[in-house]
């Protein structure tokens, strides 16, 4: 019993490691940048960081020459497919289904300006009977536009009639080639902040003081609530002196009665109500 508890033990570290070795092999082939390793530009390791948002996405497009139509495939940094090696850019024949790889991941070249950076993919299938039999080369201009979507991947140019340097040139829009937003606050905008803050503060301190400290009730909890209610009084017989329309000195519209034109006989009929 216990040999075969054993020989049972072995046998699942055996298929665990197994496991473990295909799923390494068979993970994604990403970027290789051109160079040895030791020599590899930093700024473009840096780029490649700044495409990982756009890394495992598929992007494809249809162009159609005249009487015949291609389909082209590109993904950032991962094989279109695994029966292509190393793939990064296909194109697809309409007609005939004939896949042809026209820049790799293992060639890859990257750089950028402002607002745009050129993904490179050389090492493609060698030309036909164009530009000396070189390999093809794929260029893709990413332009900055925050609100791109995933369909903006368009063919733009191929050039073939030099004879040496063709390429595809690709285009398509993306945020990732934007320059990271100024975030920085303007000064009005930091005073505005300062002073709600301050507001804030005073109102909740002043009701908690007069509340917990004071013992005031009500309106009364509102920090010097009588200055406020003074100043609101103020403020409105100033807006009703400055804007009023009519004349300062006209004669007001209703008159009261005087002391003199009531007479005597007020006093008169007041006696009846004395007791006898």
């Amino acid at each position: 019993m216990p040999r075969f508890c054993h020989a049972g033990a072995v046998l699942l570290v055996l298929l665990a490691m197994a496991v473990v070795m295909a799923a390494e092999q068979g993970g994604e082939k990403s970027c290789d940048l051109v160079g040895d390793k030791d020599k590899e530009s930093k700024t473009e390791k840096e780029l490649l960081k700044k495409l990982g948002p756009l890394m495992g996405a598929r992007f494809h497009t249809d162009v159609v020459s005249g009487t015949e139509n291609y389909t082209y495939e590109f993904r950032v940094c991962r094989e279109v497919s695994s029966a292509l090696a190393e793939s990064g850019v296909v194109q697809t024949n309409g007609k005939t289904q004939k896949k042809t790889v026209i820049g790799r991941i293992n060639e890859t070249q990257i750089i950028n300006g402002s607002d745009w950076i050129l993904l490179i993919y050389k090492g493609g299938d060698s030309y036909g009977s164009h530009c000396l039999y070189e390999k093809r080369k794929a260029l893709i201009m990413i332009s900055c536009n925050r609100k791109a979507r995933n369909d903006s991947f368009v063919m733009a140019w191929e050039e073939r009639d030099k004879e040496q340097e063709c390429f595809y040139l690709f285009e398509m829009d993306s945020s990732v080639a934007c320059p990271p937003e100024d975030s920085r606050l303007s000064i009005g905008s930091i005073l505005l902040i300062m002073l709600a803050s301050v507001i804030a503060v005073y109102i909740v301190g002043g009701f908690l003081y007069q509340r917990l400290v004071v013992g005031a009730k009500g309106m009364e909890q509102f920090p010097h609530f009588a200055f406020w209610q003074d100043l609101g009084n103020l403020v409105a017989d100033g807006c009703d002196f400055v804007c009023r329309s009519k004349p300062r000195n006209a004669p007001a519209a209703y008159r009261g009665v005087g002391d003199d034109q009531l007479g005597e006989e007020s006093e008169e009929r007041d006696d009846h109500l004395l007791p006898m």
